[in-house]
């Protein structure tokens, strides 16, 4: 019988209530709560880690992904646009959700590695900062043009929701307090940030599959083209992340992690931020797809998938 992970089974458990409209809920606070604890757990381990690393000797994986962070919405595009037959803001926006990355989905491929002993880079989680930002970016471009529109204050303003943003903030403040005090001065807070990481990860992604169940309903309402390009977009961005691992030197468990970043869509971040660049995008699209059709993917199917991905390319 195969393992089954019982985070991935607390998403199962939402989303099945939600869908037989049962009397759960789970209330706003602890949602809140939780999803402010995973991104500090992330970014803490992140920083931690970094504090130990020559930072000359992974400058260039930092680029390699930045630079995967700019090509994954452009690869998009033009599939949404031509063939999904979106306009422009909309192609653009769904574009700039899928180029970036969903922090849950990678918390829970850390407890999946975790379970079955897979190394990896140390400073991996270093990746999840290095995405958000250039798809953004690239999605605003996609759908104003290089003209920018209305001007410096638009820009301005789209700053404040890019790097002031909620899950920004936390992963960098996360990055700075784990690199400024190394793992040393992060044992006496480690039992609650990464001893609980998985019980807080289950709670968080109950809620998530009672969302999740609440957008199905809103997805098959825009056809089988979203349904298709939200399964399918995700293995071929991974695959697509398992070349940058490789070209980069990656251990196979960091290649594991950067095909899960690459196959991943953003609904937390990117929806702010392109709400503000992009007004006349409809939000619903991209955020319907990566939450009820691209991150159940992810959680049930996708993260065993890139392992095994991963595992036959290296022969590991």
């Amino acid at each position: 019988m195969p393992h089954l992970d019982p985070v991935a089974l607390f998403f199962v458990l939402g989303l099945a209530a939600g869908l037989a409209r049962a009397d759960l809920k789970v209330p706003p606070a602890i949602y809140e709560f939780t999803s402010i604890v995973l991104m500090l757990s992330i970014g803490l381990r992140a920083g931690s880690q970094l504090a130990q690393q020559d930072l000359g000797r992974i400058a260039l994986d930092i680029v390699g992904v930045f630079a995967l962070g700019l090509l994954l919405p452009l690869l998009a595009y033009p599939v949404l646009r031509y063939v999904g037959k979106l306009d422009r803001p909309d192609a653009a926006s769904v574009a700039a959700h899928y180029g970036a990355i969903s922090v849950a989905t990678f918390a829970v491929a850390l407890s999946f590695m975790a379970d079955r002993q897979i190394a990896f880079e140390p400073y991996a989680p270093l990746f999840v900062v290095l995405f958000d930002v250039p798809a953004i970016l690239t999605g605003i471009v996609l759908a104003r043009g290089l003209g920018g529109g209305s001007g410096t204050r638009d820009w301005r303003g789209l700053g404040r929701q890019v790097f002031l943003g909620k899950s920004v903030v936390l992963l960098l403040g996360g990055l700075v307090i784990g690199w400024i005090t190394g793992p040393a001065g992060l044992e006496p807070i480690a039992p609650f940030f990464f001893d609980l990481f998985k019980g807080v990860l289950a709670l968080f992604l109950l809620e998530m599959g009672l969302i999740a169940s609440a957008h199905l309903s809103g997805m098959m309402r825009h056809g089988l083209f979203m349904v298709a390009f939200g399964i399918v977009t995700p293995v071929v961005f991974a695959t697509i992340g398992i070349g940058f691992a490789t070209v980069m030197g990656l251990s196979p468990g960091g290649s594991i992690l950067l095909a899960v970043l690459a196959g991943s869509a953003s609904y937390i971040s990117v929806p702010a931020a392109m709400r503000a660049a992009v007004p006349e995008a409809n939000p619903a699209l991209p955020l319907t797809a990566s939450l009820a059709i691209t991150f159940p993917f992810n959680i049930l199917v996708g993260i065993p998938l890139y392992h095994r991905m991963v595992m036959a390319w290296t022969g590991a």
